[in-house]
């Protein structure tokens, strides 16, 4: 489908009936892999579903939960506050798997990515310690990484990380794009085709980040204004992000397509940024563990 500006952005649900926050599907987003959802509970109530044919990661934003599998039971799973509060806890599974999530706090808010999967791989809980954690950037383009599925983790598609820039900052800058599978001549990967979504939310209200999504050809060229709980679709194209001074953004990135990689290509025109990066910014990290 042709994207816009306006349905690039996805703005956030009622939570009156439902307790969706927000859901994409690859119907709704025009492409093939990706499904994602942030889904509020409250204390005592529980969601009980099961993966299908898909693979499936829940991500822990806010509150704690024990979540029972076909297999394990994991109890007491999460420690923030806010996604501004520390590191988080995932839950990775598999085709096949049954599971039910029990709200132990108020707004307990998950998010989840679905991907379509045609492997077995181990259903396996992610700790705060667990997670990786870089700084990448420099100057007001510096921004902390915190990887929950890296490239390499044992999963067929999937790769989520969260994202923080301090107020100022820009972010995924300079500029790249992963819209193609391209390899090297000795069959390494250079560039994977990946769908993706941004979730976003702020540490206090009123913030906000503007996101341009556009590509080479000109074919998709908008610039959005997300804002608490909205969701910014890359189907294709250089994505970056700048946040509202006053403000520190975080983004939690599920992506998935022809490989369960990070590989990306940056676009020409800013490429020379990098070469000499500032130092990184002091107010770096946001979070620790």
């Amino acid at each position: 489908m042709p994207y816009t500006s306006e349905n690039l952005l996805v703005r956030p649900q009622s939570l009156e009936d439902s307790g969706i926050i927000t859901e994409v599907s690859p119907i709704s987003a025009g492409w093939e892999h990706l499904s994602m959802s942030v889904r509020r509970l409250r204390s005592g109530e529980r969601w009980a579903s099961s993966t299908a044919d898909e693979e499936l990661v829940h991500v822990v934003l806010q509150g704690r939960c024990s979540i029972f599998t076909n297999n394990f039971h994991y109890e007491n799973i999460g420690q923030r506050k806010s996604v501004f509060d520390g590191k988080p806890y995932a839950l990775y599974l598999s085709r096949n798997s049954s599971f039910e999530i029990n709200a132990l706090t108020d707004e307990l808010d998950i998010a989840t990515c679905r991907v379509a999967a045609t492997e077995d791989h181990p259903a396996r809980l992610i700790t705060p310690d667990q997670c990786g954690e870089e700084l990448r950037g420099g100057g007001n383009a510096s921004r902390q990484i915190v990887s929950i599925l890296p490239p390499g983790f044992d999963c067929q598609r999937i790769v989520a990380v969260e994202v923080y820039a301090p107020g100022g900052n820009w972010s995924s800058y300079p500029p790249h794009k992963h819209d193609v599978h391209r390899l090297d001549a000795a069959g390494n990967l250079l560039e994977a085709n990946l769908e993706e979504t941004y979730f976003y939310r702020f540490d206090k209200p009123g913030g906000y980040a503007y996101q341009r999504v556009y590509t080479d050809d000109g074919s998709i060229d908008g610039l959005v204004r997300a804002q608490e709980n909205d969701v910014v679709l890359v189907p294709a194209g250089y994505h970056p992000v700048v946040t509202a001074h006053g403000y520190t953004s975080y983004y939690l990135n599920f992506l998935a397509g022809s490989a369960q990689s990070l590989a990306n290509s940056d676009d020409p025109a800013f490429a020379w940024i990098k070469q000499d990066w500032p130092p990184i910014d002091p107010r770096l990290p946001i979070v620790k563990g």
